[in-house]
């Protein structure tokens, strides 16, 4: 028999160790919020793909969506010849957006819909300049590792910053970095690195990612749409992990009084099919020169049926509501375990929607990171039968992502193994 164990020798073979797998197991199956290894094992899945299965594994919709459009061509280039569906995305993306006289664009990968909104950045402003947070996670492509704000293991082995992009502190108060630490940085930068004027976009996810699903305070994000409008740079909202429903919102900027100048997106617009964009106003957006944005793959039209499918069960099944929903259960049960004297001891927990989080600190009632409890409590985790992900600027946050459509008895379930694996 097939056994995990003998395929990651076949792996460490054959694949480079630079990417790395959370959990060395390798899948069968997979349905809505469950997957079975090749040992016939079955797992909770809180990890979504990262973020990417929000309509679950393998949704009758989005299936039937794909097998249609595979019935008609799976490839053409929109750049040799176009086809209605990527005109349907973009239609329906403009209007759910929250950018007025929008117009979308669409690519493969997150990292690609990042890189994208800098060139269009650059293309309307003219400048050059970047600016990101620290914690930020932008990519793995040249322009976007060094937007990431977080050198290991993004940036090691030798992987020079890009000039001209630079980092100020994310604002998280219980780590000792306030919103006004963070403002009084970004004016440092601006004397001291480059001037406003040179600056072509400043970038920021809503909820940070891979930086622990820290949360953008209103009041700074409001701040930052008004220097951009005091000096004329583009605001890029960052909703590569945020969008469709995760924070229940389609958009995760639609929690913040403003309006962005670019959003790219990607990661969960697929429900499991490779597709990637960005929304933005349509004077920002026809910045760029015919033939200076595209793709071989951009907006493949597999994908786009996808994707289309996605927003009708957003719609249909009420996600942005059952996001909400099930963020009120982890926080909730998060909050339990935070007062047991019999589990590890736990720092802040945080969500917005279904995009929740917890940290692992030394001593209950501190803010000091344990990041050396993490790998024991995903393994034990995977060892339970649940997929955990962890992250965070410090490395000590786990990171809960199920699946919106997952059944209430498997949200439970997960939440359950979670409890085991978390007994000091």
């Amino acid at each position: 028999m097939t056994s995990n164990s003998s395929i990651l020798a076949r792996r460490q073979k054959s694949v480079p160790r630079g990417i790395a797998t959370a959990a060395p197991i390798f899948l069968e199956k997979a349905e809505n919020g469950q997957l079975w290894d090749v040992e016939g094992n079955r797992y909770i899945d809180f990890g979504s793909g990262i973020a990417v299965t929000n309509t679950g594994h393998r949704h009758s919709k989005v299936m039937a969506a794909v097998a249609q459009q595979c019935e008609k061509f799976a490839h053409v280039a929109f750049q040799v010849t176009g086809y209605e569906n990527y005109i349907e995305l973009a239609e329906r993306l403009n209007a759910l957006a929250p950018i007025n006289n929008a117009k979308s664009i669409f690519f493969t990968t997150g990292a690609e819909a990042t890189e994208n909104a800098v060139k269009i950045a650059r293309a309307h402003t003219g400048r050059q300049g970047v600016i990101t947070f620290t914690g930020a996670f932008h990519g793995r492509t040249q322009l976007t590792m060094a937007m990431t704000g977080k050198a290991v293991p993004y940036r090691t082995k030798g992987t020079p910053p890009a000039i001209g992009v630079f980092h100020v502190p994310f604002p998280i108060p219980h780590h000792g970095v306030t919103e006004e630490d963070a403002l009084k940085a970004l004016y440092h930068v601006f004397k001291a690195d480059i001037g406003p004027s040179d600056v072509a976009a400043i970038v920021i996810e809503p909820v940070q990612g891979e930086g622990g699903f820290y949360q953008t305070p209103k009041p700074f994000m409001k701040r930052l749409r008004e220097i951009c409008d005091e000096h004329g740079i583009c605001l890029v909202a960052d909703e590569v992990q945020t969008g469709f429903a995760r924070t229940g919102k389609v958009f995760a900027i639609e929690h913040y009084d403003i309006e962005p100048d670019l959003i790219p997106i990607a990661k969960a617009l697929g429900g499991g099919f490779p597709i990637s964009g960005v929304i933005g106003k349509a004077e920002i957006m026809d910045a760029a020169e015919p033939g200076g944005l595209g793709g071989t793959y951009g907006g493949n039209p597999v994908s786009v049926a996808a994707a289309l499918a996605v927003l009708d069960i957003i719609e249909e099944e009420k996600l942005c509501e059952r996001s909400n929903r099930i963020g009120k259960v982890m926080v909730d049960r998060l909050n339990k375990f935070k007062q047991s004297n019999t589990l590890r001891p736990i720092g802040d927990v945080r969500g917005l929607g279904a995009m929740v989080a917890f940290e692992l600190v030394k001593e209950r009632g501190t803010n000091e990171p344990d990041a050396d409890a993490i790998k024991h409590v995903t393994s034990k985790a995977l060892d339970a039968g649940l997929i955990l992900l962890s992250c965070g600027y410090y490395a000590n946050t786990i990171r809960l992502l199920a699946p919106l459509t997952i059944e209430d008895k498997h949200l439970e379930e997960g939440l359950d193994m979670l409890e085991t694996a978390l007994v000091a």
